[in-house]
């Protein structure tokens, strides 16, 4: 790469960390904070025309909306058309986010497309920034001086930017379909400007962002539906009462035609197995079937019609449903720093969670899955780049190589927003009810602020970081466990590091918790742990955040 090129490639993360605001990502009092300047955005980037043309899947929901996603990306990819799919959150690179054919765009596109946005933006009110070796200066002279692109007209926040960026990767790279994962409700979601999606879907609803969409389900399935277009299609999956009934009423003002997905029969899948493991994956599997036969249809390829069968599927859906891959959700990936002796001893069990509905069906994936219940074992759910001996390796460690004991370890976090007293309880009691209890629960705060936007280099220790919001999650915890763990010697000759050095760390140890600092103690604790009880194996379930599971994710895959 070139000396600019590097330039590019360092900078840009500062460029979108000017992009975050404060304020809230929709606000009722000002119609979603100015969604009517997304037009402008779009005029400003020329992609009137080319968002008009878009095929477009649109879904919205409060769980499964990305394994939905990510279910029709890959069937309609085996079906041979060229795909583009964003999503959010991301993980460890922000290039996850924007998927064509399957794969992260690479950086060289990703750079490409990301400065022409920005400085097209930009040069609304600026000279179009000098690339070049006096490039970081005028970058930062920019974000400094001026934050708006005009005094009516903003520089857009980050959420914003991301998806006007991904309308024009998708533009230029000429793709087939689009599928478009909401981020946040759908009424004034940044996605929504597709004004004539091909077919609109919503996953399963529940209690989530309850500061933005509402206190009901009623009021948040009224923001979910927003993404219904006029005579435009519409499915959805089994919903509570109070959902479906708002569901059905949006879609009858506007003429949508709104269907229920049926759930995937899993003899359909011929003997495979869904990629994605979970029984509610079966409810976000059929959603994807119907979208995209949908979709197949009304595109004009009728050869693909599949919609009405239901004693078979095609082969390409089959493989879609079976191949499909998705980071952080019911993943399993072992710890390879620990020596080879030890290999397995310490496995992460990653499920990124975070609303009181999905830790319960996270609870009963990790129970299934550490007490071999599961008739599918999703260990790896690694990405395409990742070789298949790995998935295999990390099945057997699952499976092979028995120890003569095995403790289940909780490390959690999760935003400020959402409430422990909700979260915890469904969690614990959960496994609970499959003879699962943990022994330690690890409270830490994320790596990932708002404003790191890249898989850049992880930050130094901090032990001044403020923990007041684990400690309270630790108070919920010891709260709702001591009860249960009175009595409960099964672990008991566990050896665990309590000594001044881990006070002087700043850690917290309570009698079934421990507040960590930095996630990268905690890993330590974990690893020192594994390593003085060598006949254990540790199960750690990793939840409450997508961006703990990052976080999580980009220090054991180092």
């Amino acid at each position: 790469m070139a000396e600019g090129e590097n330039h590019l490639a360092s900078s840009y993360d500062i460029a979108l960390s000017s992009l975050i605001t404060k304020r809230s990502r929709a606000d009722k009092s000002n119609k979603g904070d100015r969604f009517d300047i997304l037009f402008d955005y779009i005029k400003i980037l020329d992609l009137e025309e080319p968002i008009s043309k878009m095929k477009v899947i649109h879904v919205a929901g409060t769980k499964g909306k990305g394994s939905t996603c990510t279910f029709a990306e890959s069937i309609l990819r085996n079906c041979g058309f060229h795909t583009g799919l964003f999503s959010s959150p991301h993980l460890i690179d922000i290039r996850e986010r924007f998927r064509l054919d399957g794969m992260d765009i690479c950086q060289e596109k990703f750079l490409t497309y990301f400065w022409w946005c920005w400085n097209t933006l930009k040069a609304c009110t600026f000279i179009p920034l000098i690339f070049g070796s006096y490039f970081m200066f005028f970058l930062n002279v920019n974000i400094a001086v001026q934050e708006k692109t005009s005094d009516d007209i903003p520089m857009p926040p980050l959420f914003r930017f991301l998806a006007l960026l991904a309308f024009k990767i998708f533009a230029a790279e000429q793709v087939d379909v689009v599928i478009l994962e909401v981020g946040l409700g759908g009424k004034f979601d940044a996605t929504n400007v597709v004004q004539t999606p091909i077919v609109c879907g919503i996953s399963s609803l529940g209690y989530d962002h309850m500061e933005i969409l509402g206190n009901t389900l009623g009021e948040i399935a009224g923001e979910k539906a927003g993404i219904f277009k006029q005579g435009v299609p519409a499915f959805t999956v089994p919903q509570p009462d109070e959902a479906m009934c708002i569901l059905k009423e949006k879609a009858s003002q506007l003429d949508v035609k709104l269907q229920v997905a049926p759930l995937l029969d899993v003899t359909l899948l011929n003997g495979q197995h869904l990629a994605l493991d979970g029984e509610h994956q079966y409810l976000n599997a059929g959603l994807a079937i119907a979208l995209c036969s949908t979709w197949l249809e009304r595109a004009g390829h009728r050869e693909f019609n599949f919609l009405d069968q239901t004693n078979s599927l095609p082969e390409q859906f089959v493989k879609g449903l079976t191949t499909a891959t998705l980071q952080g959700r019911a993943q399993i990936v072992p710890d390879r720093s620990i020596d080879a002796e030890s290999a397995g001893d310490l496995l992460y069990y990653l499920d990124g969670a975070h609303s009181p509905e999905s830790m319960e069906v996270c609870g009963k994936w990790f129970s299934h899955a550490i007490t071999g219940e599961s008739k599918q074992q999703n260990v790896s759910n690694q990405r395409q780049d990742d070789s298949s001996g790995s998935c295999e390796l990390a099945n057997s460690y699952s499976h092979g190589n028995p120890k003569t004991n095995s403790t289940q370890i909780l490390l959690f976090n999760c935003m400020s927003v959402r409430d422990p007293q909700l979260l915890l309880p469904r969690l614990i009691n959960t496994c609970a009810n499959h003879g699962v209890h943990f022994q330690k629960a690890l409270f830490v705060p994320n790596i990932s602020v708002y404003y790191k936007v890249l898989s850049s280099a992880l930050p130094p220790t901090d032990s001044q970081v403020d923990l007041s919001w684990q400690l309270t999650l630790q108070n919920v915890w010891e709260d709702l466990i001591g009860v249960e763990k009175e009595g409960d010697v099964k672990d008991a000759d566990l050896v665990y590091e309590e000594n001044d050095n881990n006070k002087e760390s700043g850690v917290r140890s309570s009698d079934n918790s421990i507040v960590f600092p930095s996630l990268p103690l905690a890993i330590k604790w974990l690893r020192d742990t594994v390593q003085r009880n060598k006949s254990v194996r540790f199960q750690v379930l990793v939840t409450g955040s997508l961006h703990l599971v990052g976080d999580v994710l980009r220090l054991v895959k180092k």
